[in-house]
């Protein structure tokens, strides 16, 4: 019997690190599969002109739909694995735009976004779980980040093909990007068939030996004695069998001591990616440029277009540098910097805007201060920018890295459904905010980071460069309110101190199990 996979492919850690990440493009395409039609007569007039409620309400269907797929990633992943919930949410994502595509009202595009989202809510649980399960510590938070920049990928992609089909008359300017989108899901659904199971969810499932042949793969070339092979191998070992001690896997782990400070870390930082402003700027952006004063369909499509070329761009600098930067600054910078571009956006559209109409619709828009409206269009770009390089990444690196085996999948998915959870209020309330409250919804958001700022300030320590086991040790140091005082190096090991401390435990389980046999 073969190995399942292709051992030249795992043996690279890029490639079979990245590969899955195509699952989070699926998000950035149906961001711009939105974004990108907002302005196009053919999808008004086919879906009767939706007003701000409607047009929320079709948006938010999508991250209503990730909401429940990833609540069901905490059963699937431990059920049947990473790889093939990996697989299922490819095939899910391909009926969804099928749906889509062939929608002729509301209802029926809605519960294709519906199924879309279900596809897209597995995708982002379960990939950045099995990248950190299966790349080495040095690399894990460079590759999670990439988790982001596919996301920023499928925006661009997706906005320049709808860019591009806006030129045609009729249906097909949006019925031809909205199909076209199901490609790259099913290339995932395909190519994940190659490539190797997580050795973790092996172990936890006593398929030990497969575990250790992926692992020599993955960081050993295939040598079983490589000295990396064999430290994950032990600390593996050793979690596993810590952790069944501990008692059954239920959501009622979750509120453990050590843990539910975890869950409320890796929630809440899901939750402040997305109160930080940023689904303004990529679902909405034609209405903040529309309100900036920019008009004309063309040059708002080319004005966004710029936006998401430098969201694609700025997370190439996170993804190499995430492991050396730290989460922590990253986190601090990117939280103070977006929330001071949001304040002058606000600042700027409340001192120089009024009320007006724009397409028959009450905006709060700027008119006769060309300079202002490029000072806005700047600082939204430098928004997205210092969300890019910062908060972007490491969102998706950090809750996917501090929890323990056992409740890994689970915790996971609850951070991921918080993602969602606030992702589908806030694509609802952002159109009426804007229709309503106009400038005043650019300091609602600013304040949102600032007050993420403080809270990673006193909760959030570092977690750069230790395995998933030796994060275990950081959380055991306490400062659950001051965690700058937990040390960088606190929990790194060599080889020979994971042997000693295997070798003391299996000591002490046979002296229990002598005195069990006296007594």
């Amino acid at each position: 019997m073969g190995k399942g996979y292709n051992a030249a492919i795992a043996s690279n850690p890029y490639i079979v690190g990245s590969f899955a990440c195509i699952g989070g493009g699926l998000f950035g395409l149906d961001i711009s599969s939105m974004s990108g039609v907002l302005s196009n007569d053919a999808y008004k007039n086919t879906f009767g002109n939706p007003g701000s409620n409607a047009q929320g309400a079709i948006v938010a269907a999508m991250p209503a739909g990730s909401f429940v797929g990833s609540l069901a990633v905490s059963w699937l992943a431990d059920r049947i694995g990473r790889k093939k919930v990996v697989i299922i949410s490819g095939w899910i994502w391909v009926l969804g735009s099928i749906l889509q595509c062939a929608a002729v009202d509301r209802g029926m595009l809605v519960v294709g976004r519906i199924i879309s989202g279900i596809a897209v809510g597995l995708a982002s649980a379960i990939v950045p779980l099995y990248q950190s399960e299966i790349t080495a510590p040095a690399i894990r938070g460079r590759l999670v980040s990439m988790q982001q920049w596919s996301i920023t990928w499928g925006i661009l992609l997706q906005y320049f093909v709808e860019f591009g089909c806006s030129y045609i008359n009729g249906d097909a300017s949006f019925r031809i990007p909205w199909g076209l989108q199901m490609i790259p899901a099913i290339i995932l659904s395909l190519g994940m068939m190659v490539f190797p199971e997580s050795p973790r969810w092996l172990m936890d499932h006593d398929r030990d030996a497969e575990a250790l042949e992926i692992l020599a793969d993955l960081h050993g070339k295939g040598d079983h004695t490589n000295e990396l092979v064999q430290l994950e191998y032990a600390e593996i070992k050793g979690q596993v069998q810590f952790e069944r001690t501990e008692g059954a896997k239920s959501y009622l782990d979750l509120l453990k001591p050590g843990i539910v400070r975890r869950v409320g870390l890796g929630a809440s930082l899901q939750m402040w990616s997305q109160l930080s402003g940023m689904n303004i700027m990529m679902y909405y952006i034609i209405y903040v440029f529309q309100g900036a004063g920019l008009t004309g369909r063309r040059g708002n499509l080319i004005a966004d277009s710029v936006q998401y070329v430098l969201n694609v761009v700025f997370t190439i600098p996170a993804i190499i540098y995430i492991d050396r930067w730290g989460r922590r600054p990253m986190l601090l910078i990117g939280t103070f910097l977006m929330g001071f571009w949001l304040m002058l956006v606000g600042g700027l559209q409340g001192g120089f805007g009024e009320w007006g109409t724009v397409d028959g619709s009450a905006v709060w828009v700027i008119t006769g201060h060309d300079s202002v409206t490029k000072g806005v269009i700047v600082c939204s770009y430098l928004f997205v920018c210092s969300f890019a390089i910062t908060m972007g990444p490491v969102s998706w690196t950090y809750p996917a890295e501090i929890f323990p085996m056992r409740v890994r999948a689970k915790a996971v998915s609850v951070a991921t459904a918080t993602n969602w959870l606030f992702n589908f209020a806030l694509a609802w309330a952002v159109p009426p905010g804007l229709a309503n409250i106009g400038y005043k919804t650019y300091f609602i958001f600013g304040a949102f980071n600032f007050a993420a700022f403080v809270h990673i300030l006193f909760c959030f320590p570092e977690t750069a460069g230790r395995t998933l086991e030796e994060i275990e040790e950081v959380f055991a140091q306490g400062h659950i309110f001051s965690a700058w005082k937990i040390d960088r190096h606190v929990g790194e090991k060599t080889l020979e101190q994971v042997k000693r401390e295997l070798k003391s435990d299996d000591a002490a389980d046979s002296r229990d199990e002598h005195y069990e046999e006296k007594a």
